[in-house]
């Protein structure tokens, strides 16, 4: 069997299915699976390179549009409000932008992060991070220039952990926050960025978290 390589190949049903993945428009779930001759898993790689190419063409441009949204966890305990921006009013009130706002403040509701962008995280913490890393590293007693990647990997897995755009999302584990912006940026063709969140929990003394404030740049 031939694979598909042309528009009529493609099987309605694969188109959904990428569309249910990704929430890319049809014709561009459509064009991504002729670009990658059918392949799912090419064609998810396609749409996330093409959403990270519209996103760095728009990073310049300014977001002062957007919404505000708040998301309540079951039983009251724990609450998030986001503001999320873009350019125009028009795209803040579309279903698509809506739905964006709502994911990300139930996603910083389940697994607060502390900062938005990696950029945000003071230079105090870093420093104590790596230094707590490297004593960990070293008291295994590999050498050096070992420790110093065992060391990388473990910030990467920090800002992973603990920045809002590196953070796989809650509802779909392949897709980080960073992601789902760009891809929200390829489908509605603005400029779009968190700016800043606060969360609250039921007896927590900051109910802010430290860096999540304003941050002006969008994810690369």
């Amino acid at each position: 069997m031939s694979t598909p390589n042309t528009a009529m190949d493609i099987p309605a049903k694969l188109v959904k299915e990428l569309r249910d993945r990704t929430n890319a428009g049809f014709n561009d779930c459509r064009a991504a699976l002729i670009e990658a001759q059918g392949d799912l898993e090419k064609a998810i790689a396609v749409l996330r390179k093409k959403g990270q190419a519209a996103a760095a063409k728009k990073a310049t441009r300014e977001a002062s549009e957007g919404l505000i949204d708040c998301y309540i966890h079951a039983g009251g305990k724990i609450g998030v409000l986001v503001e999320i921006n873009c350019e125009s009013d028009f795209v803040a009130r579309t279903e698509a932008f809506q739905q964006l706002t709502h994911d990300i403040a139930m996603h910083i509701a389940a697994l607060d992060p502390r900062y938005v962008r990696r950029e945000d995280v003071t230079p105090e913490m870093l420093e104590k991070e790596r230094e707590i890393y490297k004593a960990q590293a070293l008291a295994t007693g590999k050498p050096e220039n070992v420790v110093e990647r065992i060391v990388n990997g473990k910030m990467e897995k920090f800002y992973e952990e603990n920045c809002l755009y590196e953070q796989h999302f809650i509802k779909d584990e392949s897709v980080t926050i960073g992601e789902m912006v760009n891809n929200a940026i390829a489908k509605l063709g603005e400029n779009i960025t968190i700016r800043r969140f606060s969360r609250f929990k039921v007896g927590e003394v900051a109910a802010s978290a430290p860096g999540a404030a304003e941050a002006a740049a969008p994810a690369a």
